[in-house]
């Protein structure tokens, strides 16, 4: 009788990935981590909600309906814009752009065509597309939430552009059960945390308990940009990596990688 065959090892068995995205934007990024493997822990460090003032956002968005650009930071920033353009009142700017493909991919859901980098799928990869080399005399649009990155408006600003940032949603802190606190303490190690903006390390930090936030400094941890990785290592995160861009396949690539290495 033959040997039976040895199970195939897929690339994240054993580990537990740890999932800060906010809970509205994590099913895909859960559900594949586990068809590879991993055991998934959900610690969502935001809590999104609508703009505090919808009226002025919303006012301020028909202001900029004539601008030469606006430019998307997220897929939360298209679905909040949307929600307070409402139906029969599309943007109308002369050119759109988003900080990444997954951006681009939410306003295409809403017929509108957008740019996004070639390269790194960041702020910064934006900023390297040639058509926003030279944006003078443009008015520009910055479609996002409040205590994001200053990289757009500055640099677009230092460019000749003028940018009006425009806050139509919220990012705030979150609330973790005690529930969901007993699943993260029992979660096999490696503990592999995906974090793709400053604002949700800062904000884990500011809630778990002090012996959680020692072992966690000790677990692997990838950013979604070299930014976001040089605050983790300012929070005493000890193995800090970051991926090619926050897509889901970037993020869960570098996760297998990772993950290969420390088996070796």
């Amino acid at each position: 009788m033959a040997d039976d065959p040895k199970p195939v090892r897929r690339a994240l068995d054993g580990a537990s990935l740890i999932i800060t995205r906010p809970s509205a934007g994590a099913r895909g990024l859960t559900e594949q981590a586990r068809a590879m493997g991993a055991h998934v822990v959900r610690l969502p460090a935001t809590r999104l909600r609508a703009a505090a003032n919808p009226q002025a956002a919303r006012a301020m968005l028909n202001r900029m309906q004539d601008a030469d650009a606006w430019i998307f930071t997220s897929p939360a920033a298209v679905t909040y814009c949307f929600e307070l353009l409402g139906t029969g009142n599309p943007p109308r700017a002369t050119r759109f752009f988003g900080v990444g493909a997954g951006t681009a991919r939410a306003l295409r859901e809403h017929g509108v065509e957008a740019g996004f980098p070639c390269g790194a799928q960041s702020s910064a990869g934006l900023l390297d597309e040639p058509v926003l080399a030279t944006p003078r005399a443009w008015t520009i649009a910055l479609i996002e939430a409040p205590g994001g990155s200053d990289l757009l408006a500055d640099t677009l600003r230092e460019r000749g552009a003028t940018v009006v940032r425009v806050d139509v949603y919220q990012r705030l802190p979150p609330w973790l059960s005690a529930r969901r606190m007993q699943h993260l303490l029992r979660a096999p190690r490696p503990w592999i945390s995906l974090v793709s903006s400053s604002a949700s390390l800062d904000h884990l930090l500011a809630i778990l308990p002090l012996d959680v936030i020692a072992q966690w400094q000790k677990e692997p941890l990838i950013a979604s940009s070299e930014r976001i990785q040089a605050h983790a290592r300012t929070c005493a995160f000890e193995d800090v990596h970051h991926a090619a861009s926050a897509l889901d396949a970037d993020l869960l690539a570098a996760a297998s990688a990772l993950l290969a290495r420390h088996r070796m």
